[in-house]
């Protein structure tokens, strides 16, 4: 894909809370470009258009389209593997998130347990704090506050159901390759 193809379908994938500027982009192209993650090939278009005296013009422009080597897939499945807390914090869940179809499932719902976790440590002193502060708090302050409150307790409802998903879907599987009794 070339640099705004790449950057849409990731905007796509990644959602509107996180939007991937060109400032980003290009610089990480660079960086995976130069680890050998990734390889450019430049592709020359060509467009017409009418020039400022009316006279009709071509111009050639090349078009650079990058391609995940099989170093970039290594190192793409080897970040995938890791599960540690990096994985779940604010800013790398999402992005794991984003590609949880290609990691393994134990993996997934270690990371998945540790969001939940990390988000639950989050709640309890968010809500201590609240409690303590609550009456220094003009009521727009208060309402914010509710509304972090809030958004974490629905976080983490969400996490609880994906992980409830991810162990039945778990537990079926082992089930799905055993011999029916009516063979």
């Amino acid at each position: 894909m070339h640099g705004y193809e790449l950057r849409k379908q990731l905007n796509v994938v990644l959602g509107w809370g996180r939007l991937l500027s060109y400032g980003s982009l290009y610089p990480a192209l660079k960086r995976m470009l130069k680890a050998g993650w990734i390889a450019e090939q430049a592709t020359s278009t060509s467009s017409t258009g009418t020039t400022a005296g009316g006279s009709v013009g071509v111009s050639r422009r090349q078009r650079i389209t990058y391609e995940l080597t099989e170093a970039g897939e290594s190192r793409f499945d080897h970040l995938m593997g890791q599960a540690g807390p990096s994985a779940w914090e604010d800013d790398n869940f999402d992005v794991r998130f984003a590609f949880f179809s290609r990691t393994d499932m134990e993996i997934r719902l270690r990371i998945l347990e540790g969001r939940r976790t990390r988000l639950e440590e989050r709640l309890e002193r968010v809500q201590t704090q609240l409690e303590r502060t609550q009456k220094k708090m003009d009521r727009y302050a208060m309402e914010l506050q509710r509304h972090g409150v809030e958004s974490v307790e629905r976080e983490v409802r969400w996490l609880s159901d994906l992980i409830a998903a991810e162990r039945t879907a778990g537990q079926k599987r082992p089930q799905d390759n055993q011999p029916s009794d009516n063979a």
